[in-house]
């Protein structure tokens, strides 16, 4: 990772290189990129890593305004810019074509880093991994990104730490792609997978209880439900069924395991959820449940503030370089704000952020004058000595 190379005196980044240090040690260890020719890279991972993340950090609407702001931009030259620049085809052919496996590195042990650091909230539930799938608009040239006649769409498949507030597994297909295959390479053992009725598989529910993965999903009101052990639910509570239950029909789709059932009543609306958690009470299940929402919370907030999905790649590979990208971003942003503010993720915070690289590139002078004042001190200082 690069830094600035001014004078402190002319330029004070300590901010900006905050915000990028966890990823120093990594890159450490990261597998090599290299040039499949004989000639050197003329963009080395280090500078597309550095690209993508001033992407992100600034809500730059499109590579062509990324390229333009590396070129102009005085600090974005000094700090995030290769020496000689970038040219708009070499970014290009950089993020369509290479870095992947060094972004995938990465995210999973930035993953990790911001594991040990961040605090975890909800830990008398256990490790809590909201499973959700989110489309993402693509362009009709897109042809690999099937949906619909007319209509092109990618589908990301998130794993999301519910405990710490952050992303922890990323999954691309096409938009048309199926989102229960996803769910089990997505747990670990130990972890609770917290989903939404589309999620709801028989099948899967006894597979995960096998491989020792738990779950909280929701499942649909009508929902064939042998009774093996009804619990006891008081009459005036927003809890009205709590019960033992093999789910399904008999000789069709019926879980060969038991699970738990427990129904609640919102505002009027009925829930059912399942779950192998016969450690919590019903109403720790339906709290759990609640929590799934952070996840489309975290959806929300990233395409709005971090403009992800402004497409800088066309292709599957290139897509899913910017998404990780982003989510790296994400990573970035979460250690930064709990360590400088000991708070969550916020607008508010990104924004003092680029505020105060806003101001560090107000003081820097020009290149060309900086560097003629700085010869006529010198000169002046030599003939004093």
């Amino acid at each position: 990772m690069k830094f600035p190379l001014l004078p402190k005196k002319k330029i004070d980044s300590r901010r900006y290189n905050r915000y990028v240090t966890p990823v120093k040690p990594i890159l450490e260890n990261c597998p090599e990129l290299k040039s499949r020719g004989d000639r050197p890279l003329k963009l080395t991972f280090e500078d597309q890593l550095n690209a993508l993340l001033y992407f992100h950090l600034y809500e730059h609407e499109s590579g062509r305004e990324l390229i333009q702001d590396l070129s102009e931009n005085e600090f974005a030259k000094q700090c995030i810019a290769p020496e000689g620049g970038i040219s708009r085809s070499s970014f290009s052919e950089a993020v369509n074509n290479r870095g992947l496996e060094q972004l995938q590195f990465v995210f999973k042990e930035l993953t990790k880093r911001a594991g040990r650091i961040l605090p975890k909230e909800f830990s008398k539930f256990g490790e809590l991994i909201a499973i959700d799938g989110s489309l993402i608009d693509a362009c009709l040239s897109m042809y690999w990104a099937d949906y619909r006649k007319g209509s092109k769409k990618a589908k990301g498949h998130f794993g999301f730490s519910i405990n710490q507030g952050i992303p922890t597994q990323i999954f691309l297909t096409d938009g048309k792609g199926a989102e229960r295959p996803f769910v089990r390479t997505i747990l670990s053992p130990g972890q609770t997978g917290v989903m939404d009725r589309g999620y709801q598989c028989h099948d899967d529910f006894d597979l995960l209880q096998e491989e020792g993965k738990r779950f909280v999903c929701r499942i649909k009101s009508l929902t064939t439900r042998t009774v093996l052990e009804k619990y006891q639910t008081a009459e005036d509570d927003f809890v009205f069924y709590d019960a033992k239950v093999l789910l399904g029909t008999a000789g069709i789709n019926q879980t060969k395991k038991p699970v738990r059932v427990v129904g609640y009543n919102i505002d009027g609306k009925e829930y059912y959820v399942a779950t192998d958690r016969f450690d919590l009470t019903a109403h720790q299940v339906a709290e759990v449940y609640k929590l799934r929402w952070t996840i489309e919370s975290f959806f929300k907030w990233w395409k709005n503030h971090l403009k992800v999905y402004h497409l800088i790649a066309r292709s599957e590979y290139g897509l899913m370089v910017q998404i990780l990208a982003g989510l790296i971003s994400y990573l970035l942003m979460a250690i930064y704000c709990h360590e400088e503010y000991g708070e969550k993720v916020s607008i508010k915070r990104i924004r003092e952020l680029r505020t105060t690289i806003f101001n560090e590139l107000c003081a820097i002078p020009d290149s060309k004058e900086y560097v003629r004042k700085k010869a006529k001190k010198n000169k002046k200082r030599r003939a004093k000595t």
